[in-house]
């Protein structure tokens, strides 16, 4: 297996919205970040699109992205990943083949089905139904893509003789990423011929069912190369592994509370409100089946456990030789192609999250160049 290619992962959550007086200076802020990441030599920028939400403040994406598509010049960007039920599909396709025009072929599109059920509910989507609306989706994106015309009869979704204009800059199309954690979600990238990506599960977790889907590609039938795997962790970098653990650790067990209520007495902003998470509470979506029981299960463990971050591949903290010999054992067991770093988490300073930014770049990267 070559080397994986290092990107940066970059979410906006409600702990950096409270750095600056404005939304407006958070995103100039993170793009101007993604302007020095290009400098330093990362290959790749991605960040998340949520709804209603305060995990990720990219509600518009598009928008996002086009302004950082015009400030940067050779970094490879995109979500990871849009939410499909929130898009309209003829919409999103044009929207993202002009993007990959003003860009000149940098996108790169991920997709997915979600995950949160109160951002659902809030958009009067059935979340039960997410992953057929999601499936029509894509097939009606790809025909916008590739062909002169779109005429669809389906569940939800209805077009007669749509002209789409532009085609992607990229032909056919822009890489394609399916977000998948579900079994289900595996199959329909492997039958699709998708890249994949997984930002949560432990790590002997993504190994097999990136091994699965890889099996599940072959008996598929396709030509041509493999699809790619796409893999994002916490990354801390300091001088030494003392340090770094010092820097990262309250700011990762705060990275997975989110808005929840925690120890140091933070408000739960969505269970405050009169919606709340929906029925059943926050873990509605990711009760049930074991997949979710398991999901349910980290997002507890990582709210409480460093250890447990660490122990599971789920945040690489250390100083650049011990980050770097992680990243090369935790390729050979999992079998990615690409790692994106998130490497601002919690309420970690804009100045210490750059200075390990600066330092990966600067002595992890060549190792991997």
């Amino acid at each position: 297996m070559t080397k994986p290619e290092l990107g940066i992962y970059d979410v906006i959550d409600r702990h950096q919205m409270a750095d600056f007086p404005l939304a407006a200076d958070v995103y100039d802020e993170h793009i101007r970040g993604a302007q020095e990441a290009e400098q330093m030599g990362y290959k790749y920028y991605f960040s998340i699109e949520h709804q209603t939400s305060t995990v990720s403040y990219m509600s518009a994406p598009n928008i996002y992205l086009t302004a950082l598509a015009r400030a940067t010049s050779t970094i490879r960007f995109g979500m990871m990943i849009y939410q499909l039920p929130f898009h309209h599909p003829i919409r999103l396709a044009e929207d993202t083949a002009m993007l990959d025009h003003l860009s000149r072929g940098r996108l790169e599109f991920g997709a997915g089905t979600g995950v949160t059920p109160h951002e659902f509910l809030r958009w009067n989507v059935d979340f039960d139904r997410r992953r057929d609306i999601s499936e029509e989706a894509m097939e009606i994106i790809l025909q916008a893509w590739t062909k002169d015309e779109v005429t669809f009869q389906g569940e939800f979704f209805q077009f007669d003789e749509v002209l789409t204009t532009p085609k992607p800059y990229q032909q056919p199309h822009p890489p394609i990423w399916f977000g998948a954690h579900s079994a289900a979600s595996f199959e329909y990238a492997a039958l699709m011929n998708f890249d994949v990506s997984q930002n949560i599960d432990i790590d002997t977790t993504v190994a097999q069912k990136f091994q699965t889907w890889r099996q599940l590609w072959d008996q598929c039938g396709h030509t041509g190369p493999k699809p790619r795997a796409f893999l994002t962790r916490h990354v801390h970098v300091a001088e030494t592994d003392a340090k770094a653990r010092e820097e990262a650790e309250p700011h990762l067990l705060m990275a997975r509370s989110g808005s929840r209520p925690s120890d140091n007495g933070e408000l739960d902003l969505i269970g405050q409100t009169r919606i709340g998470y929906g029925t059943g509470g926050r873990y509605t979506g990711v009760a049930g089946t074991p997949e979710r029981e398991e999901l349910r299960r980290v997002f507890q463990e990582q709210a409480k456990s460093y250890d447990f971050w660490i122990d599971n591949g789920l945040a690489l903290v250390g100083n650049p030789d011990t980050v770097a010999r992680k990243i090369e054992e935790q390729q050979k067991l999992v079998g990615h192609d690409i790692l994106c770093a998130r490497q601002r988490f919690g309420k970690m300073s804009p100045e210490v999250a750059k200075k390990s930014i600066k330092l990966f770049a600067e002595e992890v990267i060549p190792a991997f160049s």
